[in-house]
């Protein structure tokens, strides 16, 4: 979501019933505090959601669902995409290639963050992607 609204492409529509789109609300951080931010009702709708899904349908194993394989299996019984006809080698080697790809994209968000408290300081960042972060 960061590079993408940053970029100009938001959801098409209206984000309330007062008409506001979601292209009026700011990019980053200003989107959830600032002047011109989400109101307080939609955030707490998305927090709502978050804990929805962590509560009732993002179970591991230790929140009473059925046991996993491994700390952090959520398949709970819906989606295998073929993870049982894999070895225990192969097995082992896609969990850490998963664990690196969310170090990675822990690593690249909180970059974008330093960037955009960077130019609140007059230290504006050219970023090849996205432009200049203001």
């Amino acid at each position: 979501g960061q590079i993408t609204t940053r970029y100009g492409i938001h959801l098409s529509g209206d984000i309330d019933q007062s008409g506001d789109a979601f292209a009026s609300f700011p990019n980053g951080i200003a989107a959830v505090i600032g002047p011109d931010a989400i109101p307080q009702a939609g955030l707490l709708q998305i927090v709502a959601f978050v804990g929805f899904l962590e509560l009732a349908v993002m179970k591991d194993s230790a929140n009473g669902a059925e046991p996993g394989e491994f700390p952090g299996d959520f398949r709970n019984g819906a989606l295998d995409f073929g993870w049982d006809t894999f070895d225990e080698e192969t097995k082992l080697s896609k969990r850490g290639i998963e664990l690196n790809n969310g170090r990675a994209a822990m690593m690249g968000i909180l970059g974008l963050m330093v960037h955009e408290k960077l130019g609140e300081i007059d230290m504006g960042v050219e970023l090849p992607i996205i432009g200049t972060l203001a």
